[in-house]
């Protein structure tokens, strides 16, 4: 659920923020931390953790360099979805990356089932071990959910919705996306970017069979 208002960014001893004019305890049904996707105006997009101010209302902090390309004397179109996964402690914003995707270099993962935990470290071009650290899952437990918070994590916009394809042989990828394609029990996930398909297990492939393909997922490059 997407919740749509009319704000304006404000100022006080904690820093930057944007008031959330109603009670998230009776209308979200969501206490305590309340991780957020936000976008303000239809063109700025970034995640975080709703401040609370008690009582059931919230506020949401904007960043230094989220804030500089807001108008501070106007009103602006603000909109948030509560997320399943938690930003806590994330050094990274949708305006502060970890990288900027120009290029994929391909990670193989060391053992079977942690080609999920592969895709991120790919993406944010770093170790394995780092990405399950902060996805807190193992082999065989990176699920499409875990990978959106470690998206958002990183600072990684993408996608609001999976396109699932079930096996349509005529796919046109977008130019950067995580795919998936089912393996028994499980689904495999590999990456796709600029026309080459970077797979944890079988390395960097010129092409694919787009009938293997169960779905993607658009990250924003």
């Amino acid at each position: 659920m997407r919740y749509t208002y009319t704000g304006k960014l404000e100022n006080d001893e904690a820093g930057q923020f944007i008031d959330i004019p109603f009670n998230i305890w009776e209308i979200c049904e969501k206490e305590g931390s309340v991780p957020a996707k936000v976008k303000i105006d239809d063109n700025l997009t970034f995640v975080c953790n709703l401040f609370p101010k008690g009582k059931g209302f919230y506020r949401i902090p904007v960043q230094p360099e989220v804030a500089e390309k807001i108008a501070s004397d106007s009103e602006h179109k603000v909109s948030f979805r509560i997320t399943k996964s938690g930003v806590d402690d994330s050094p990274y914003s949708t305006a502060n990356p970890i990288r900027r995707i120009d290029h994929i270099e391909c990670v193989h993962q060391p053992a079977d089932g942690l080609c999920g935990q592969s895709c991120i470290a790919m993406l944010a071009g770093i170790s394995i071990e780092r990405v399950c650290n902060i996805m807190h899952c193992a082999e065989w437990q990176a699920t499409m959910g875990k990978m959106i918070g470690a998206l958002n994590y990183f600072g990684f916009e993408h996608s609001e919705e999976i396109i699932y394809t079930v096996g349509r042989p005529d796919v046109v990828l977008p130019k950067c996306c995580i795919m998936m394609e089912k393996m028994g029990r499980y689904s495999h996930y590999l990456i796709g970017y600029d026309g080459k398909f970077y797979d944890s297990s079988a390395g960097v492939l010129d092409e694919y069979d787009f009938t293997k393909l169960t779905g993607y997922l658009e990250v924003l490059v």
